[in-house]
């Protein structure tokens, strides 16, 4: 809008207009990440097979690759906004793309990890001579802290329009890893180390989504010194009495 009360409005409003949340994008954004398809589905499916192959092949850097290809940061972004802004059919969709794409990738990684095995490919005992990838069953206070640090990163660079800085969450978190290895485990019969995988996997789920509510909460709640209600109730009858 081209006018001096325009200007005048942006002035009076608390605040960078840089840091502000624009939170129908947002909604929009998240939303469309979150959505249960084809693609979401076979994007899920190739990062677990990715974390089952550099699981067996004690390959770190092919961990990397099936983090950065896991699309599940797209939903747990979608879930955190639709706890915050109380959107209920938001919240739905996200929660049927984490519930039932996790467990049907982990079905078709299961599949080829039986295939594998009958091959000669996959032996069980491998997993007992870990040393690159143990972190991914291996639960303990850092797993929280990791977490809670990747969520809330990666939350300020979906409000503030910084992609780049997503690329280090993918690599944080140890969901597809922890889904692959715990796959892995099942077809070995090793529940014990199955178990620990899963929790892993749910413990990095709950903490980047808690992580996430929190910088929202925070970053809606957030006022700037100097700020308050009047700014903002001037700033919004600027808005209604600006010409056109």
């Amino acid at each position: 809008m081209l006018s001096d009360t325009a200007e005048a409005a942006e002035r009076a409003a608390p605040g960078d207009s840089s840091n502000a949340i624009i939170w129908d994008e947002l909604v929009a954004t998240t939303g469309e990440e979150s959505r249960l398809n084809p693609v979401f589905l076979a994007f899920l499916t190739i990062a677990c097979l990715l974390a089952a192959v550099g699981v067996v092949t004690d390959s770190a850097i092919t961990l990397v690759g099936a983090m950065v290809v896991s699309p599940d940061f797209g939903p747990l972004a979608a879930l955190a906004v639709a706890i915050v802004v109380r959107r209920r059919d938001l919240a739905a969709r996200a929660g049927l793309a984490i519930g039932a794409g996790f467990p049907l990738a982990m079905l078709v990684t299961a599949a080829f990890t039986s295939l594998a095995r009958l091959s000669g490919l996959f032996d069980p005992s491998e997993l007992s001579n870990l040393r690159q990838v143990s972190f991914i069953y291996e639960v303990g206070p850092y797993s929280i802290i990791v977490a809670l640090l990747a969520g809330t990163a990666g939350m300020i660079a979906l409000t503030s329009e910084k992609p780049g800085a997503l690329v280090g969450v993918f690599i944080s978190v140890t969901t597809v890893p922890a889904a692959g290895f715990a796959v892995l485990a099942a077809v070995a019969g090793e529940w014990l180390r199955c178990g620990e995988a899963v929790l892993q996997l749910l413990i990095n789920l709950a903490g980047v989504t808690v992580a996430g509510v929190l910088t929202l909460f925070v970053r809606r709640r957030h006022i700037i010194p100097g700020g308050g209600a009047a700014p903002r109730r001037q700033a919004a009858n600027d808005r209604r009495i600006a010409p056109n």
